[in-house]
């Protein structure tokens, strides 16, 4: 079955000005107060989460293992006129392509469930070996502890209008494995006058992870000031607990004298 990720177009047709304003939104949200002049995001795909960032007046990084995602990501950034230093590289193995540190490390789009759940502890650990000193690591990612326990099979989204007058609803099938990982079934369908007359179906391959396995991760590496937001953070009129999606901040020990 096809993965999403190798169709950077259907990818990107969820995204307008608007949720790149709600991404800016979110940014302005999460660094408030924090002193951030760079960022590296490990899982930058398209670039969809991270380069509103560049407005903000960070220094952006970016990796993938998708070379046809980092491609995409370079025009978007190049038509925007964003400055942008993009590697291809596993997060597994983030020590492979940076020789240098950050002020804050990130990864983006529900990323992290991608590996194993002992994998994602490496990977915080890969990660935090590039945050500076009083630097922050950053991730969000669905709210797994939720999913598991309802046992959800079935997660819709509103319509999209795109520009050419189509109409692309996405429904997405999850299913539960005995061994804990979910398939999640991803089905795009495309209407024009009251005709569909595309579809296109994806799966994706995840092994959730629960909310204290990363916040405990997180403690061991030394990370305080850890702070539990919603997906965008401004968001306030449901409890991360309850939200869909939630993101983590967290600030790395200064440097001992």
């Amino acid at each position: 079955m096809a993965k999403l990720y190798d169709r950077a177009d259907i990818y990107d047709l969820l995204e307008t000005d608007r949720r790149y304003q709600i991404v800016k939104r979110h940014w302005e949200r999460v660094l408030s107060g924090k002193q951030v002049r760079d960022l590296l995001d490990v899982s930058i795909g398209s670039g969809n989460l991270t380069l509103p960032l560049a407005e903000l007046g960070i220094g952006l990084y970016g990796s993938d293992l998708s070379e046809h995602m980092l491609e995409r990501c370079r025009e978007k950034a190049d038509k925007k006129g964003f400055p942008i230093d993009l590697r291809a590289s596993d997060f597994r193995r983030l020590d492979e392509s940076f020789d240098m540190m950050f002020d804050c490390v990130a990864s983006t789009g529900n990323s992290l469930p991608y590996v194993t759940n002992d994998e994602v502890l490496d990977v915080l650990g890969q990660m935090d070996r590039l945050v500076r000193p009083g630097g922050y690591l950053y991730f969000d990612v669905r709210n797994w502890d939720k999913i598991t326990a309802t046992k959800q099979r079935f997660y819709t989204y509103d319509p999209t209008f795109l520009e050419n007058g189509v109409r692309m609803d996405l429904v997405q099938v999850w299913d539960h494995h005995e061994d804990g990982s979910m398939t999640f079934h991803l089905l795009y369908t495309f209407e024009r006058e009251n005709k569909k007359f595309q579809k296109e179906i994806f799966e994706e391959h995840y092994f959730p992870i629960m909310r204290h396995v990363l916040l405990d991760g997180l403690e061991r590496l030394g990370y305080g000031e850890i702070e539990l937001m919603n997906l965008p953070a401004f968001v306030e009129t449901v409890e991360p607990d309850e939200a869909d999606w939630y993101c983590v901040l967290a600030r790395k020990q200064e440097a001992s004298i």
